[in-house]
This record gives C-alpha cells, sequence and structure tokens, in this order.
C-alpha cells in the first residue's frame, strides 16, 4: 500500500483553502511533493516527516507551492524536479522519478498553468493533481498562461490514466477519482453553455456576465470568476462562435457564427479562410 502523508502549509486563503497540501510520499526515501510556501516552520515540518528525501517535486510555478522547494532542497540534500522553476531540474512529460522502490510518472497537465505537471503511481492508481484538480471547488484558469483547450484535454488524459485516488493541491484527498474529473468537465461544458446563453441576448461585457452567472457566488470570488470567464471566451474566439468587439479582454463579447473553410469546409479558427490542412495542400501545389 503507497504511504501517502500530508502537510498543510498555513497559508489559508480564497485561492489556496485551508492551504496548500505538501505529500510526503513512500518512506526511506521518501518523495516531497510541493514543498509550497518558504516558511521555515513548514517546511521543518515537512522535513520531519518525510525523513530521508530521495527527490522533490513541484507542480506548477505558482507561489503557494513553488516558493519552499529550493530551501526545502538545502535543507534535506535532495535534487528538486520541475517543469519550469530556475535552479530546478528540468522535468520532461512521461519522466519518472525513483525514490527507493518508488516510482511517480511525470504527466504533462498544462491548464492552469502553462507548466503544470501531475505525477502518477499506476499501481495504487494515486494522481497528484497540484490544482489541475483540488479537493473542493474547481481550478483557476488565468489567461494568459492559463489555457481553457488545454486544460480540457489535460482533464481527459488525466481520465484515461484510470486514476483511483486523487491527492490535490488544495483541499480534501477525493477517493472517486474518475467521477471527480468527468464532474469538472461537465462543469466546464455548463459553464460554456452559460456563456453561450448570456452572449446570445446581445453584446456583454465580462463583468455583465459574471453578476449573471455568478450571482450566488460570493463577491470576493468575483475576479477569479473573470478570468476564468475571459479563458472560456477565448476558447469560443478561437473556434469562431465568440468575438470581442471592446479593445480589452473586458469586450463587449458577441456570439458569432463559426467559419469555414473555402476550400473542404471544415470549420477554422477565428477568420481564416482555409484550414491548416488546406492552407499546406494549397502551398506545397505552388512549389
Amino acid at each position: 500500500m503507497l504511504a501517502v502523508t500530508r502537510v498543510l502549509a498555513p497559508n489559508p486563503g480564497v485561492y489556496t483553502l485551508e492551504g496548500t497540501n505538501t505529500w510526503v510520499v513512500g518512506s526511506e526515501p521518501s518523495i516531497v511533493i510541493d514543498p509550497g510556501p518558504d516558511l521555515p516552520a513548514h517546511l521543518a515540518d515537512v522535513a520531519r516527516e518525510a525523513g530521508r528525501v530521495g527527490a522533490i517535486l513541484v507542480t506548477h510555478d505558482h507561489p503557494d507551492h513553488t516558493p519552499g522547494a529550493l530551501p526545502f532542497a538545502e535543507m534535506v540534500g535532495a535534487p528538486v524536479y520541475a517543469y519550469r522553476l530556475a535552479g530546478a531540474q528540468e522535468l520532461r512529460a512521461g519522466q519518472r522519478v525513483r525514490a527507493g522502490a518508488l516510482n511517480l510518472t511525470a504527466i504533462h497537465t498544462p491548464g492552469h498553468t502553462s507548466d503544470h505537471v501531475a505525477f502518477f503511481e499506476p499501481g495504487s492508481g494515486a494522481l497528484f493533481t497540484g490544482d489541475a484538480v483540488v479537493g473542493r471547488g474547481t481550478s483557476f484558469i488565468d489567461p494568459p498562461d492559463g489555457n481553457l483547450v488545454q486544460y480540457l484535454r489535460s482533464l481527459t488524459r488525466m481520465e484515461e490514466l484510470g486514476p483511483r485516488t486523487i491527492y490535490p493541491g488544495h483541499g480534501p484527498v477525493v477517493v472517486r477519482a474518475k467521477e471527480k474529473i468527468r464532474e469538472y468537465l461537465a462543469h466546464r461544458e455548463e459553464r460554456e453553455s452559460q456563456v453561450l446563453t448570456a452572449l446570445a441576448d446581445g453584446p456583454r461585457t465580462i463583468a455583465e456576465m459574471v453578476e449573471v452567472i455568478y450571482v450566488d457566488h460570493p463577491k470576493d470570488v468575483r475576479p477569479l470568476a473573470a478570468r476564468s470567464m475571459l479563458a472560456h471566451l477565448l476558447k469560443l474566439a478561437d473556434e469562431g462562435r465568440a468575438e470581442r468587439t471592446g479593445k480589452t479582454d473586458e469586450g463587449p463579447w458577441i456570439s458569432s457564427t463559426p467559419r469555414t473553410c473555402q476550400r473542404c469546409g471544415r470549420t477554422v479558427k477565428g477568420k481564416a479562410r482555409y484550414c491548416s490542412s488546406c492552407s499546406l495542400a494549397m502551398l506545397q501545389a505552388e512549389r
């Protein structure tokens, strides 16, 4: 049975829920995931729980997950692996990180951030999701580093792994992992439908849509909601189903009809006249 222990960082907030979850996986040697903020007392707690550390992993470069990684590495004498972190060893998609008999596979899961990585232990079905899936509520997508199209692909990729338990970056452990991921996919589909419904009534700014769609949410989450709303609108714009008419991301935004390739009839992105396949074919024909 895989030994997993949580050490909760004392950084509660709107973004972090009760705080950042630092995960200690295995023992003698252990692997530590997301040391969290650079708080000496927290790092000391992690060191006591972890014992001999074989590797330190970082899911993504956000201030509630990363700053403690290098100081903790100096404390315990173990290497840090991250997709994007100065001073760490570069982590590659699909790379296996070993510590004793423990073997975790890095799964590149962009969307919450472009550098986001989850870690999977296939024997137990344990999936350490960082902020791609959290224990309560939904993940925050903040463009431009956050990208909803990539995020949806990452959710599907994680579901395909067949995880049994999710150990998130914030909030409680999720014991019905695949069900949780499906809930996340359904939530994004529902939110997109709400955005399209709002746009069907005419031009709308992001602030106007947030007031309607997030009417039952606390006001302190409205700034986060606005950024997630932008992520949905950028996805729809890329698909030709929404268009910004204002000079800034705030809008107003309007609904639009997807354009089709003038050569083959496939849907094209944005205002392109031809799909990528036809564009390439025509370029090759001209040579």
